[in-house]
């Protein structure tokens, strides 16, 4: 359980939705594949919130092609 604050521990033990991460995305059933319930309260000892995100940069603008090389992200494409 989280530790500290039993008023927050309250809050957090009712189950609620969470995004599987690293999961393939298929619209057509992201809903069933993609988020599954949980208890906070009883499966972390901390949680982080953040209000505001940004998307991840990459370090390189662009990087170099080698012919006959496969793509990275082979073989979907993304």
């Amino acid at each position: 359980m989280l530790r500290g604050s039993r008023e927050l521990s309250s809050a957090l033990s009712r189950r609620r939705l969470e995004r599987a991460i690293g999961v393939i995305y298929r619209p057509e059933t992201e809903r069933l594949s993609h988020y599954f319930y949980a208890n906070l309260a009883e499966q972390f000892d901390a949680v982080i919130h953040f209000d505001q995100t940004r998307a991840v940069e990459p370090l390189e603008r662009t990087a170099a092609v080698v012919d006959g090389e496969v793509p990275e992200a082979f073989p979907s494409g993304v």
